[in-house]
C-alpha cells in the first residue's frame, strides 16, 4: 500500500511538471524566443569583432567604451518603471476578470421568485434568463475577438437561439449609433415588472431584489465596456518599452568580457556565456511581454479569458436552473450526524496528516500556580467614600484619614494649623519654639502675593470643582445687621469675632465682602492673625429661618477645624456652595 501511495504521489508530481512545461512552451517561449535569439546573436557578433577584427588601438577604444557603458547602465531606472507598469496592468487585468458577468445569482432569484409551474410561468422564467444571457453575449461580442468571430452579426445570435426574430426586428427598429448591449436589460426590467403585476412575483420587495441583482450584472457589463474603451495611456507604454530595450542595447557592449591580461577592474575572468546577463534579459523582457499580453485579456492568446466557454456555460446553467430545477427538490432525510452533537468527518490516508486539533488561542497554553489564580481584595472598597457636601465638592475626607488629593484652593479653606500640618510642619505653635514657628509661618505664606496678583480664573484650584456653577450675585445683608452665626462658622471665624459685620473688601469690588472687626482701628493682634481671620466668601442667598436647628444655633467653643466633620454629619442641601474664594489683603504687612 505504501508503494502504491508513493507511486501516485510521483505521478502527480510528474504530471504537474509536464503541465508546467506545456505552459512554458505555450506562453513564455512564444513571447521571448524571437527577441532572445536576436540579443544572443548580436552579443556574440560584437564579441567576435572585438577579439578578432579590431587592432590593438581599436581594442583599447572599445574597452573604454565598454567600461563607460557598464558604469552608466545602472542609471536607467528599469526596475522602477517596469515595476509600476506591471502593477498597473495586473490590477487592471484582475478587475476585468471580476467584472465578467456570471448569471448564477440572478438565476437563483428568478427560479425562487417567479412562480408558476404552468407553461406561462416556465416561459416567463426562461425568457428572463435568455435576456440576461443575450446582454452578456452582446457585451462580450463587443470586447472579445473570439466571441465576435463566433457571432459576427445579429443574425448569428438569432440562429444560435439567444434572440428571436421578433426581438431582432425590435432591435433594428430602435437602432442607435451606439452599442446596444444595454437593451436586453431594459427588457428584463419591464418583463419583471409585468410578472409582478400579473401576480407571478408575490411581493414588491422580491421584485426589488431581482432588479438589484439585474442592475449588478448590467454594471459589470458597463465596466467591461469602459475597460475596452479606456486603455492604458500609450505614452506610458512607450516609455517602458524604450527603457527596457535601451537597457539591453547598452548591455550588448557594457556586459562584454574584456581581455583579462589588461587587468581591468571587474574583468578578471573571461567567460564565453554571460549567464546572468541572459537571465536578466529573460526576466525583464519577459516581464514586459507579460504586461503587454495582460493589457487586453479578451484576445485569442493562451493566457486570455475563455469567453466562448463562459457563453456556453452561462446559457446551459441558467436555463437548467429556472426550468427543470424550478421547485424540484430532493426529499428531506436525516443526515448521518443526526444524533451526534459533534460530528467528525473521516479523513483519507492522503489527508490524515493534515488533521489538527482545534485552536483556542495562544494564551490557553499558559499555566499558573494556585496561589496566583486567587482573587485579591479591593483596597478601595475597604476605604470609605467621600461623604458630606464639602467632601463631594472639594474632595475632602474626614479627619481620621488623610486626604489623597489636595490643591491650593482646598488648602486656603483650611485653618493655618491644618495647612502647616499637611505640609509636614510642626503643629505646636506655642511654647519655647514659638519664634521658630513664626519664621516657618512667614515662609509658608510667601506665595500669598503671587496668589493675589493672579486673576480669579487663573488661580490654582479654580477649576477643581467644575460641577459647581459660578454666581455673580453677591450676598448683601440689610444695613445694621450682622452675618448669621452659621455663616461665620462656615467661613472660618472664631468665637471672639462672632459679632463682626460684613463690609465690602475694596471700593471697586461689589461681589465680595470681608468680615472685619467692629473696632478695626484698635486691634493690636498680630498681622498674620488678622489676615487669617479676614476671609471672603460667597453663598447662595436663602432664608436662614428654613435652616435646621443645629445649623441656626451657634456652637460656641467649637473649633473651626471641626467644620468638615460638622458638615459631614449634617449633609443638608441648603448649604450647597456656589463659589468659594479666599482673598487676602496687604494690610498689616
Amino acid at each position: 500500500m505504501t508503494v502504491t501511495y508513493s507511486s501516485q504521489v510521483a505521478n502527480a508530481r510528474l504530471g504537474s511538471f509536464s503541465r508546467l512545461l506545456l505552459c512554458w512552451r505555450g506562453s513564455i517561449y512564444k513571447l521571448l524566443y524571437g527577441e532572445f535569439l536576436i540579443f544572443l546573436l548580436c552579443y556574440y557578433i560584437i564579441r567576435f569583432i572585438y577579439r578578432m577584427a579590431l587592432t590593438d588601438e581599436q581594442q583599447v577604444i572599445f574597452e573604454k567604451l565598454t567600461l563607460y557603458c557598464d558604469s552608466y547602465i545602472q542609471l536607467i531606472p528599469i526596475s522602477f518603471v517596469l515595476g509600476f507598469y506591471v502593477t498597473l496592468v495586473v490590477t487592471r487585468w484582475w478587475n476585468q476578470y471580476e467584472n465578467l458577468p456570471w448569471p448564477d445569482r440572478l438565476m437563483n432569484l428568478v427560479s425562487s421568485f417567479v412562480e408558476g409551474k404552468d407553461e406561462q410561468g416556465r416561459m416567463l422564467r426562461r425568457t428572463l434568463m435568455r435576456y440576461a444571457n443575450l446582454g452578456n453575449v452582446l457585451i462580450l461580442r463587443s470586447v472579445s475577438a473570439a466571441v465576435y468571430k463566433r457571432f459576427p452579426s445579429p443574425q448569428h445570435l438569432v440562429k444560435a437561439g439567444f434572440m428571436t426574430p421578433s426581438e431582432h426586428k425590435h432591435l433594428q427598429k430602435l437602432s442607435l449609433p451606439h452599442n446596444s448591449f444595454w437593451m436586453p436589460w431594459v427588457w428584463f426590467a419591464n418583463l419583471s415588472t409585468k410578472a409582478w403585476i400579473g401576480g407571478r412575483i408575490r411581493d414588491p420587495i422580491l421584485l426589488q431584489s431581482l432588479l438589484n441583482e439585474m442592475n449588478t450584472l448590467r454594471t459589470q457589463c458597463g465596466q467591461l465596456y469602459a475597460y475596452d474603451w479606456i486603455s492604458i495611456p500609450l505614452v506610458y507604454t512607450q516609455v517602458v518599452t524604450v527603457a527596457v530595450y535601451s537597457f539591453f542595447l547598452a548591455c550588448l557592449i557594457g556586459r562584454q568580457f574584456l581581455n583579462p591580461a589588461k587587468a581591468y577592474p571587474g574583468h578578471e575572468m573571461d567567460l564565453v556565456v554571460p549567464l546572468f546577463t541572459f537571465l536578466q534579459f529573460f526576466f525583464y523582457a519577459g516581464w514586459l511581454k507579460v504586461a503587454e499580453q495582460l493589457i487586453n485579456p479578451f484576445g485569442e492568446d493562451d493566457d486570455d479569458f475563455e469567453t466562448n466557454w463562459i457563453v456556453d456555460r452561462s446559457l446551459q446553467v441558467s436555463l437548467l436552473a429556472v426550468d427543470e430545477m424550478h421547485q424540484d427538490l430532493p426529499p428531506m432525510e436525516r443526515d448521518m450526524y443526526w444524533n451526534e452533537p459533534e460530528p467528525h468527518p473521516p479523513y483519507t490516508a492522503a489527508s490524515a496528516q493534515s488533521r489538527r486539533p482545534s485552536f483556542f488561542g495562544s494564551t490557553f497554553n499558559i499555566s499558573l500556580d494556585k496561589e496566583d489564580m486567587e482573587f485579591q481584595p479591593d483596597l478601595e472598597e475597604q476605604e470609605g467614600a467621600h461623604s458630606g457636601i464639602i467632601g463631594r465638592f472639594l474632595g475632602l475626607q474626614s479627619l481620621d484619614r488623610q486626604s489623597p488629593r489636595t490643591n491650593s484652593k482646598t488648602k486656603l479653606l483650611w485653618p493655618k494649623k491644618e495647612v502647616l500640618s499637611h505640609e509636614n510642619q510642626p503643629k505646636n505653635l506655642g511654647g519655647a519654639g514659638q519664634n521658630t514657628s513664626d519664621q516657618e509661618d512667614s515662609k509658608a505664606w510667601k506665595g500669598e502675593d503671587v496668589f493675589k496678583s493672579a486673576v480669579l480664573y487663573g488661580r490654582s484650584g479654580y477649576h477643581s470643582a467644575p460641577q459647581t456653577p459660578l454666581s455673580h450675585t453677591p450676598m448683601v445683608f440689610p444695613p445694621g445687621q450682622s452675618a448669621p452665626s452659621s455663616l461665620r462658622r462656615i467661613s472660618g471665624i472664631d468665637d471672639p469675632v462672632k459679632d463682626q459685620s460684613l463690609q465690602p473688601a475694596t471700593p471697586r469690588s461689589k461681589k465680595s465682602f470681608e468680615l472685619l472687626p467692629e473696632n478695626a482701628g484698635a486691634s493690636t493682634e498680630h498681622p498674620e492673625v488678622i489676615h487669617m481671620r479676614r476671609k471672603t466668601v460667597e453663598f447662595n442667598l436663602m432664608d436662614m429661618s428654613e435652616a435646621p436647628e443645629h445649623l441656626r444655633e451657634p456652637h460656641l467653643g467649637q473649633s473651626t477645624s471641626n467644620i468638615h466633620t460638622i458638615l459631614k454629619d449634617h449633609g443638608d442641601p441648603y448649604w450647597d456652595l456656589e463659589n468659594r474664594s479666599v482673598l487676602y489683603s496687604n494690610q498689616g504687612h
